[in-house]
């Protein structure tokens, strides 16, 4: 049977990248690092580690285990906590994915003075174009807009965040101010291609009506702030969330349109599986993340610092 130090041991080789690197964390040798490895593939029948001479990589079921041995050291660590009541300082590895674009933002500031807060946590931070299952990749906090369609997972909501059509002025002097979602029909739309969703359909509600617009352009992408330049260029008209073009709205290069209507919230959250929710770290990073959206926020307001 396999024992949770063993589990351990494994996790500190694929997070150290080499066998050296984990005997050292774990103030082993290298020999006797490399010795229960082997034992443990022994054990299981297969092969976890490429090994050559530079560095390791995992083979597909050492991707497989990985990804188990570290939910089930996850598991192990919660149920401490909840028979223990252990309220110490949060300690052990947090992984948190987040969106490109805002992930390099706003979310890897927050995490430098999260870790200075908290020096027992130890973070990995993954940016990715498209969210990515925590269950499944082995997160323990996601960061996720609008919707959320995984009911599996806790979601903590760390700040309100709106969709606004926007253009740059030199194109609406050029083209025109819509007054109307049908107006869009004649006005080169930047369409931004992410996730699942029905690209270049944008919703619009004003009252108790709801009007759904096919817009179309010269110009789409999938990364965010490509299509945000192409728009600060003056190529066209954008939906985008607010917290993306904020600083843009106060500098003047950017103007909002369709004032009137109302769009899609696309509400920041910090989401988790529920057998983290009383984790001291995942607990302490989402309350962290809370009063530091909640702060920018407030400064933001009163014009003290950029978004």
């Amino acid at each position: 049977m396999i024992v949770s130090t063993e589990l351990a041991l494994f996790d500190m080789i694929v997070r150290r990248g080499s066998l050296s690197a984990a005997a050292l964390e774990l103030g082993l040798t290298p020999a006797s690092v490399s010795k229960r490895l082997i034992n443990l593939e022994k054990h299981l029948a297969v092969l976890l580690v490429n090994r050559t001479t530079r560095r390791l990589s995992l083979t597909d079921e050492g991707e497989v285990f990985h990804r188990s041995a570290v939910r089930i050291l996850a598991e192990l660590e919660e149920m401490e906590h909840l028979v223990s009541g252990n309220k110490s300082m949060p300690t052990g590895l947090l992984r948190v994915n987040a969106p490109l674009g805002f992930g390099r933002t706003y979310v890897t500031p927050i995490i430098s003075k999260f870790v200075k807060q908290f020096p027992k946590v130890e973070v990995q931070l993954q940016l990715t174009d498209h969210p990515l299952s925590l269950a499944d990749a082995a997160f323990e906090v996601g960061i996720r807009f609008g919707e959320l369609p995984d009911a599996r997972v806790i979601a903590k909501r760390v700040a309100q965040n709106r969709r606004l059509v926007c253009a740059a002025p030199s194109y609406l002097k050029k083209h025109g101010i819509p007054k109307a979602p049908h107006d869009l029909s004649v006005h080169n739309c930047i369409i931004l291609r992410q996730n699942d969703a029905s690209y270049g359909a944008w919703r619009f509600t004003r009252g108790k009506n709801t009007e759904t617009v096919k817009v179309r352009g010269t110009l789409s992408s999938n990364d965010g702030e490509v299509a945000l330049n192409w728009v600060l260029d003056g190529h066209g008209i954008m939906l985008r969330a607010e917290w993306d073009i904020a600083k843009y709205l106060r500098s003047g290069r950017l103007q909002v349109v369709l004032e009137d209507y109302a769009t899609p919230p696309a509400d920041i959250f910090a989401v988790y599986p529920e057998r983290h929710a009383s984790t001291p770290r995942v607990q302490a990073f989402t309350n962290f993340l809370v009063t530091s959206f909640s702060d920018r926020e407030q400064k933001a307001a009163g014009k003290q610092v950029s978004w």
